[in-house]
C-alpha cells in the first residue's frame, strides 16, 4: 500500500508541477477540470444522486466555459456565499448529523456541497492567476495542518475530536496541526524568496495578530472540510470516495480540506 501511494504521488507531481509552473492558464484549467469532474462524480455518488457521470460532465463544462471565456461573474460573491454555506449549514452538520439521504434536505445539501466544490476550483484558478507559488503557499497551509495533526495525534492523541465521524482524529492532533501552521507560516515570512505567498501577504496587511487569526481560521476550515467528507462517506458506508487514485482513494479524499480553504484564501487575496 505504501509503495502504491508513493508511486501515485510521484505520478501526480510529475503531471501537476510542470503544468503549474508552465504559466499556461489554458493547460492549468484543463487539468483542473479533469480533477474537478472527478470530484463532482464522487460527490454525486456520496449523495446517491442519479447519473453522477453526466452531472460531473455538466459541471466540468461549466467550469471550463466560465474559466476560458471572457465572462465577468462575481467571484468574490461566490466565495462569500460558500463561506456562509460552510458556517451556516455544512459545519453545523458535523454536530447535528446528516438528513435522510432520500429526502429533499439531502438533495439540497448535495447542491450546496457541489457549489462549494465548484467554488474551490474557481478559487484555485484565481489563485493560479496570481502566481503558482501563491497557490502552492495556500495548499501548503492545508498540507502542513494535516501533517502536523498526524504526527501530533500519533504522539499525544488521547481525546477524540469527532469519534463518530473520524475516530482517528484527536484534539491534540488538531491543535498540533494548528501550531505547525503558525510556526512554519511565521518562518516562511522571513524568507525573501517566499515574499509572494499568502502568509507574507497576510502578515503585511494585518500584522501578527491578524496573521494568527487568519492561520487559525484556515486551520479550522481545513479540519471542517476533512470531517464533512468523512461524514458523507460514513453515511453511505464508503471508506474512500472512489478508487481513482491508487493508494490514496478518490480525488475528494485528497482535496476535502482544500474545499473550504481555497475560497477563503482567494477572498484574502482580493482584500489584502
Amino acid at each position: 500500500m505504501l509503495k502504491t501511494r508513493f508511486v501515485t504521488a510521484l505520478v501526480l507531481l510529475a503531471v501537476l508541477l510542470p503544468v503549474m509552473y508552465s504559466g499556461s492558464f489554458l493547460a492549468f484549467t484543463l487539468v483542473a477540470a479533469i480533477f474537478f469532474g472527478a470530484a463532482m462524480w464522487e460527490s454525486q455518488r456520496l449523495f446517491k444522486k442519479p447519473a453522477p457521470l453526466i452531472m460531473a460532465l455538466i459541471w466540468s463544462v461549466l467550469f471550463v466555459y466560465l474559466s476560458l471565456k471572457d465572462i465577468s461573474f462575481p467571484k468574490s460573491l461566490l466565495f462569500v456565499i460558500c463561506a456562509l454555506f460552510w458556517g451556516v449549514r455544512l459545519i453545523p452538520a458535523l454536530a447535528l448529523g446528516l438528513p435522510n439521504i432520500e429526502g429533499f434536505s439531502s438533495r439540497l445539501l448535495s447542491s450546496i456541497y457541489s457549489v462549494t466544490i465548484f467554488a474551490c476550483f474557481v478559487a484555485m484558478n484565481t489563485l493560479f492567476t496570481h502566481s503558482a507559488i501563491f497557490l502552492l503557499s495556500v495548499m501548503m497551509i492545508v498540507w502542513t495542518a494535516d501533517i502536523g495533526a498526524y504526527f501530533s495525534g500519533k504522539a499525544f492523541g488521547k481525546h477524540k475530536l469527532a469519534p463518530t465521524i473520524s475516530p482517528g482524529k484527536s484534539w491534540e492532533g488538531a491543535i498540533g496541526g494548528w501550531i505547525f501552521v503558525l510556526v512554519l507560516g511565521a518562518m516562511s515570512t522571513t524568507v525573501s524568496a517566499l515574499s509572494d505567498t499568502l502568509t507574507s501577504k497576510v502578515l503585511l496587511a494585518y500584522g501578527w495578530f491578524g496573521f494568527i487569526a487568519v492561520m487559525t481560521l484556515l486551520s479550522v476550515a481545513s479540519v471542517a472540510g476533512d470531517l464533512f467528507e468523512s461524514l458523507l462517506k460514513r453515511r453511505v458506508g464508503m471508506k474512500d470516495s472512489s478508487a481513482l487514485l491508487p493508494g490514496h482513494g478518490g480525488v475528494l479524499d485528497r482535496i476535502d480540506a482544500l474545499i473550504p480553504v481555497l475560497p477563503i484564501a482567494a477572498l484574502l487575496d482580493f482584500w489584502c
